[in-house]
This record gives C-alpha cells, structure tokens and sequence, in this order.
C-alpha cells in the first residue's frame, strides 16, 4: 500500500519533549490486534518484535478454533499471545474449559474476554459478564490458574444494541473479574479520552487501552472483509460514517495525529490511557513500519531536543 497522507492525517507536528517522551512510551510497548488467517503467524514473525503483545480476534464464520489455534502458534514462537474468547461462540462449560487448558499448556496468561459478534450464542453463554461468571468459578477449583490478565471491551462511542447507562453498569459489574479494559477503535481523541474521564468518576479502576486503528487502506481492509465474513471492525467502521470516509481517501488512514493528541492530552498513564491497543485489520506489516518511522522521528526529535 502507499504512504501517501492526507491533509488531516498528515504527521503531526513535532510535540513538546513532555509529550514526545510519552508518545515514545506509548509506541514502544503498543497490542497489536491480529486476524486469525493463514499465515498470520508467519507475517507476525516477520514483521513484528517478539516483547510486542499479538492479541487475535474471534469471529462467527470461524469460530474459536483458529484464535486458539492462532495463539497457540503465537506462543510458541515466543510471543505474549492474547486470544479473544468470545462468549457466544463458547458451546458449554465443557469447552471454555477445554479452551483455557490448552491456553494453560501454551503458556498463555492473557485472554481478552468479549460477548461475540454472533446473532445467536452458539451454546450457553450470551455476554461476556456470563463467561467470565464462569471463569472466576474455575479459577477457584484451579481450571485457569495460569491466567494472570483478563481485559473486557469499553465503547467510547456507545454500542448500538446497549444503552450507554446500561454500558457502564456492565463495565462496573466486570471489574472485579478482569484487570484491564480495551476500548473499541475510535478515530476521535477527544471521544475516548472524554470516555475513559466518565469511566474513572464512575468508580472504574482497571488499566485503560485505547483502541486505535493502524495503517489501514481500504482495498485491502474489504478484500480481507471478504475472506473473513463481515467482522466486528468492518461493521464498527460502517456504523461509524466519519471513521469509514477516511478511509475511502487516497492513501486510506494513518493514525499519527490520534496518537499524538491521545498523548498530549493524557498527563500520565495512571490518570487515563494506560497504553494503545492497535487494530491492524489485516496490514501487520504496514502498521509496524508506520510504527517504526514515527519512533525514529520521535526519538531524532528527542536527541536533537
């Protein structure tokens, strides 16, 4: 893919060292966010250092199999793999079990716990709040004693099934199941730092992760759409008419002044975004080179500072 920028996606201009040291921060230790694919693992280890956090996706068309099957590959190559268990896609006690023993067996201590993207559960659990009801049950006779983080999904710009009260009670109900918190990608700085600001007064005290797109061109996301069936990102970016348009510019997105402006306005991780949670939507390796330019800049910027 090319480049090229747009005007309102160009670079953003050179920040205050205060800032620039947090923007080095943020883009030293991103999760990239991966799709479950042949030959993911093999573009992964191409492109991606192995101390980055690879989380995988799950969809319907699918199912959970090659999440797992994908972090498990992940893991073996010696990455901190983080699969999506998404509850409607878990048939019964049985398999989440099943799941997590072979995430045990792999050396995986991370999942990302989320409700599904399914019309209709496959089996007994219908939200993410039941699953990990389940969860904390067989941690307590010793069934996933090899997790250590749990992270629940935040919607800085609502959901289009739940009502935001209903959201936030949600997020409330989970905290005590789970130690961070994902947000869903948003292109608007403002947005998810004015959610993650609600979600502190309203008592959540988990790591907050805002999720950003990555290099993304729109040939490739919709050819990747195709392959896949129409998943959760493509969907979010269809209900979200302002984020879908950039991408439809030439030289789709890049998501340097988002980064930049979640930087400056956030005075430190404890006080809002705790780091990024990056959505490459099928360009890995667009997204690291992107990644690797702007701390190159970034740190120029800081040595002749």
């Amino acid at each position: 893919m090319t480049d090229s920028l747009t005007a309102s996606d160009s670079v953003a201009p050179e920040p205050p060292a205060g800032v620039r040291a947090r923007q080095i921060a943020a883009l030293s230790r991103p999760r990239y966010e991966v799709l479950p694919l042949p030959g993911t693992a093999d573009v992964v280890e191409e492109h991606v250092p192995v101390d980055l956090a690879v989380t995988v996706t799950a969809t319907p068309r699918r199912g959970m199999e090659p999440t797992v099957a994908l972090a498990e590959g992940l893991a073996m190559r010696g990455y901190a793999a983080v699969p999506h268990v998404a509850a409607r896609l878990v048939r019964d006690e049985a398999h989440l079990v099943d799941i997590l023993q072979r995430l045990h067996e792999a050396r995986i201590t991370d999942v990302f716990v989320i409700a599904g993207d399914g019309a209709q559960p496959v089996g007994d659990f219908c939200d993410s709040l039941g699953l990990l009801t389940a969860m904390h049950r067989l941690r307590r006779s010793g069934a996933t004693s090899g997790l250590e983080r749990i992270g629940v999904a935040g919607y800085p710009e609502g959901h289009p099934l739940i009502g935001d009260e209903r959201l936030r009670r949600a997020l409330l109900d989970k905290q005590p199941l789970a130690t961070y918190v994902v947000s869903q990608m948003c292109f608007e700085a403002r947005t998810v730092l004015g959610w993650a600001a609600q979600a502190r007064a309203t008592g959540v005290r988990l790591d907050l992760h805002a999720g950003v797109p990555g290099v993304v061109d729109h040939h490739k996301l919709l050819r990747v759409a195709g392959r896949i069936g129409v998943g959760e990102s493509t969907r979010f970016l269809r209900r979200h008419r302002h984020g879908f348009v950039r991408l439809l510019r030439p030289g789709g997105y890049r998501p340097d002044r988002l980064v930049a402006q979640l930087t400056r306005e956030t005075p430190d991780p404890g006080g809002g975004i705790a780091g990024l949670h990056i959505y490459t939507l099928g360009d890995i390796a667009a997204t690291e080179r992107w990644r690797r330019r702007t701390l190159e800049r970034l740190t120029r910027g800081a040595a002749d500072g």
